[in-house]
């Protein structure tokens, strides 16, 4: 049973009168365009049971604050670890500078909201310790037990709870309580001499009682059970230009990459974004539409509020084809002349708020993954992704497989290793020749990196086909 604890403002924690640290604020954003303090307490805690061990137990607790000035494009951020009123009164004074000399008009705070996404238990709680070391072990014998080639075994825990606290000039503050929490599971095999391995991950924003229940981690241990035998039998990629058609779920991280960074507002505010000046035009082929949507319940990338107070929403950034929308935060709405959409994010206390995707995807067609790969003459079906690189400027992409197949006269037939993609985003979205009816989200896992801070992401999408992508292969 999971044990709701009430949270207490992080100011009165840390033993810091609320009205002092709002007078210092209030100090530091006279005369600027927008600013705010942000508190943050958080607590994690990770758990690795490795080659038949527990390999490492790690709890982590920190504090700190962010305090920003924002005048006109210039931001004064100033950061602690320490949260006591003279620590945020050399903060405020340190980010005032970004205001000399300059006078500006507040910029209006966000709309309230009652939206709650996710609740507030202490997932750390449940299961305690001893329950956590025996699920792992259990999870451990059951891969082991599924097939005699399994040789190593990994599984991990990993939750966190986080809580923030933003304050404005006016007085008025922004509370929210995050919970965070991943399964992993990766499993090798080896057979005559080689060895493979795969690995699968499943999380979100709930307690860790959602993601531990047998059905579930048991599902997860097969999968990668799976995955890990394909490997084994995969044949070389074979080189060349050719049809692709991809699964659903996870594979819309090449959508993320692709597309997601280039409708993010300061790419656009920059002119750096391979889709500058496309709003109103076609920017994809007819009947794909994609949302980023930061207030699905429970997804990994949901906020209640992002990390500037505003409320997350749905977003249409393309809708049948056509640019119609931006991702924006305070600032970049502010000086594009549009409305902040909830995607102001950092990383922690320690950065900066900047444009990012919550959870992004592509919404359903009415096409099947059937009659996809049985219209495909010779083509690629690629049903796993791993790392890529990505140029936003440009939107070229090469992404690595973990799981694809040969399509060979409308039938999937040899696994194959090796194999990436390279192409351009913006050629991959007009060159979508059907769009699946079996959207899928991807099963909690995803991280995405941006000017050196890493938040965590929904990705989605149903099956794809995509005409003349070129294939990277390992095949001579």
């Amino acid at each position: 049973m999971t044990v709701h604890v009430p949270t207490p403002p992080i100011l009165d924690h840390a033993g810091v009168d609320p009205d002092r640290a709002l007078g210092l604020l209030k100090g530091a954003l006279d005369g600027a365009d927008d600013g705010e303090l942000f508190l943050e307490r958080s607590e994690s805690e990770a758990l690795l049971f490795d080659d038949g061990r527990l390999k490492a137990a790690n709890y982590d607790a920190t504090e700190g604050f962010g305090l920003r000035v924002v005048a006109n494009e210039t931001a004064g951020y100033a950061h602690a670890n320490e949260i006591s009123e003279a620590a945020i009164g050399r903060a405020a004074d340190a980010a005032a500078l970004a205001k000399r000399g300059y006078s500006g008009v507040a910029a209006e705070a966000p709309r309230a909201t009652n939206q709650k996404l996710y609740g507030d238990q202490d997932i750390l709680a449940a299961p305690d310790f001893a329950e956590k070391i025996a699920l792992l072990q259990e999870i451990d014998a059951y891969a082991r037990a599924r097939d005699p080639r399994v040789v190593q075994v990994s599984a991990s825990l990993v939750g966190e709870r986080r809580h923030v606290e933003i304050l404005r000039g006016d007085g008025r503050s922004f509370r929210d309580v995050r919970p965070l929490v991943r399964v992993n599971i990766a499993v090798t095999v080896e057979k005559d001499g080689r060895r493979e391995s795969a690995g699968t991950g499943a999380g979100g924003r709930s307690t860790f009682e959602t993601f531990v229940a047998p059905d579930r981690w048991r599902a997860q241990a097969d999968e990668a059970l799976r995955q890990a035998l394909v490997n084994l039998e995969a044949v070389d990629c074979p080189a060349g230009e050719m049809d692709v058609v991809l699964g659903p779920g996870w594979p819309g991280v090449l959508l993320h990459e692709a597309v997601g960074h280039g409708f993010e507002g300061d790419f656009h505010r920059k002119g750096s974004s391979v889709f500058n000046g496309m709003m109103g035009k076609r920017v994809a082929a007819p009947g794909v539409t994609v949302v980023d949507d930061g207030s699905i319940s429970g997804r990994r990338g949901s906020l209640s509020v992002d990390d500037e107070g505003t409320p997350t929403g749905r977003t249409v950034l393309i809708e049948d084809g056509i640019m119609v929308g931006l991702m924006h935060d305070r600032m970049s709405a502010r000086l594009m002349g549009q409305t902040a959409t909830g995607n102001g994010r950092r990383q922690s206390y320690a950065h900066v708020p900047m444009p990012r995707m919550t959870n992004t995807f592509m919404e359903g067609g009415s096409g099947s993954l059937e009659e996809m790969i049985a219209s495909t003459k010779r083509g690629l079906y690629a049903v796993n992704f791993g790392g890529g690189q990505v140029d936003i400027t440009n939107g070229k992409f090469v992404f690595q497989c973990t799981e694809a197949y040969l399509i060979e006269d409308g039938k999937v037939t040899r696994p194959v290793r090796g194999a990436t993609l390279i192409g351009d985003g913006a050629t991959v979205m007009s060159n979508i020749t059907m769009i699946g009816n079996d959207f899928d989200f991807d099963p909690g896992v995803g991280t995405c990196g941006k000017a050196g801070q890493g938040v965590p992401v929904g990705i989605g999408q149903p099956s794809l086909k995509i005409g003349g992508l070129t294939v990277g292969g390992t095949a001579v």
